[in-house]
């Protein structure tokens, strides 16, 4: 009997084809030709999913090729450093799957989302030898004319640090793929400028009203059962000036702090917050351990699992904004309560001890005694008490800015999980 017709594969990449499962399987089949042992083979992708099986067609062809390019009409690889063909999609697409484990990824795929779509635009069959200091220049131009818009329609000013940030990324999928940028991204401090404005503790105070005492804009009227509904919406804000409040961390660092023993975040015995999860890699911007205020304790403690409950509090943040007439043109971003809390913290600990601040904000590096001696948290007093004194004086023009429970009766975060927080 002849043999049954092989069908035509999915997905291809470098001779590595994607096939659909066979019969009585619900996995997709990766096939490809091991020269070595001179006959093909076969693995499964693992998944049914189209997509999914793609991405396992490229780990397997990247593990293999130990990241040669492969020539789009042959097949055959190239030698990368001898100045092999590569195309600039291939090189990004590469680097995205290499990288798919790192804590920065989803901050990888949007920066070059960017680049994809100007290659998709300009020249889809770019190569990485064709991207020159001409090329970005025509890169960033066409960025910074591109406002960013918001889900309301809202435009603001792109600012020229975060187009340089795709540009970094490109330059690091290049050096991926075997070849050397012909090129030089800018240095952060000469293309980024930091916000200036300050929110001093009246302002604070004001943003968590915001949240527990919810009030109609001018000329409207709420029911009670409105008014109620706007605190539940608000919510994941609440929580999430709460813990940047108490910890001074970054935006991603409160939306990743959860309660959950496996992630060995929650320490109540200190009682401290280790802001980086266990078994995620440290990365440059670090996330350091840190004593937790009591006033929060109680809030900890009556949260079940992830702490802000949401992946983005922004539309909530725009709303607050809006209401308070917080400054624009990226100067009341996410980071104003890290910046504004440490900023008042600092004239309170002084420069002498200002250290504590540094550790406090992931700016002090870990050097190989801390590895060996665990620093203690409590070593970090002076900074404790001044965050202490600063949420006591919110509380006081807040009332219920840091109470457990508020505003609900019956803590319940495990049930929020979506965006809609506005």
């Amino acid at each position: 009997m002849p043999r049954e017709k092989r069908p035509k594969p999915i997905y291809e990449r470098g001779g590595y084809k994607l096939y659909p499962a066979r019969a009585g399987r619900t996995n997709l089949e990766i096939i490809w030709y091991d020269g070595a042992r001179k006959r093909e083979r076969s693995a499964s992708a693992g998944t049914s999913s189209e997509r999914e099986g793609r991405l396992a067609v490229d780990r397997l062809y990247l593990a293999s090729a130990e990241g040669q390019g492969f020539c789009p009409t042959c097949g055959r690889p190239h030698d990368a450093a001898a100045g092999g063909f590569v195309y600039a999609s291939a090189a990004v697409a590469d680097y995205l799957t290499a990288r798919e484990s790192a804590p920065s990824h989803e901050a990888l795929k949007d920066r070059l989302g960017h680049v994809l779509m100007y290659i998709a635009a300009t020249n889809p069959k770019i190569s990485v030898t064709q991207i020159d200091e001409a090329w970005i220049a025509r890169f960033r131009k066409h960025e910074m004319a591109r406002p960013i818009v918001s889900k309301t329609g809202a435009q603001r000013p792109r600012a020229a640090g975060t187009v340089e940030n795709s540009v970094v990324a490109l330059a690091a999928a290049i050096r991926l793929s075997g070849n050397v940028p012909l090129f030089k991204p800018l240095r952060p401090k000469d293309v980024s400028s930091s916000p200036l404005y300050r929110a001093d503790i009246k302002t604070l105070a004001a943003m968590f009203r915001f949240c527990i005492d919810p009030k109609p804009p001018a000329g409207e009227t709420w029911s009670d059962k409105m008014t109620e509904r706007m605190r539940q919406h608000r919510y994941p804000l609440l929580q999430f000036l709460r813990i940047s409040v108490a910890t001074w961390c970054r935006p991603d660092a409160a939306y990743d702090f959860s309660t959950e023993p496996k992630r060995r975040q929650w320490l109540p015995v200190g009682p401290a917050i280790a802001l980086n999860p266990h078994g995620r890699r440290q990365t440059r911007k670090c996330r350091p351990t840190v004593p937790v205020p009591q006033q929060i304790v109680p809030v900890i403690e009556a949260t079940k699992g992830k702490f802000v409950g949401v992946t983005s509090i922004k539309r909530a943040w725009l709303s607050l904004c809006d209401a308070l007439g917080l400054p624009g043109e990226g100067e009341a971003g996410t980071k104003l309560i890290r910046r504004s809390v440490s900023t008042i913290a600092r004239r309170r600990i002084g420069e002498a001890n200002w250290v504590q601040g540094e550790t406090m904000l992931g700016h002090r590096a870990a050097s190989t005694s801390d590895i060996y001696a665990l620093p203690d948290p409590a070593h970090l007093g002076l900074a404790l008490a001044a965050t202490e004194a600063i949420i006591d004086e919110i509380a006081a023009l807040a009332p219920g800015a840091f109470t457990a429970g508020l505003p609900r009766s019956t803590p319940a975060l495990s049930i929020i999980n979506g965006g809609k927080n506005g």
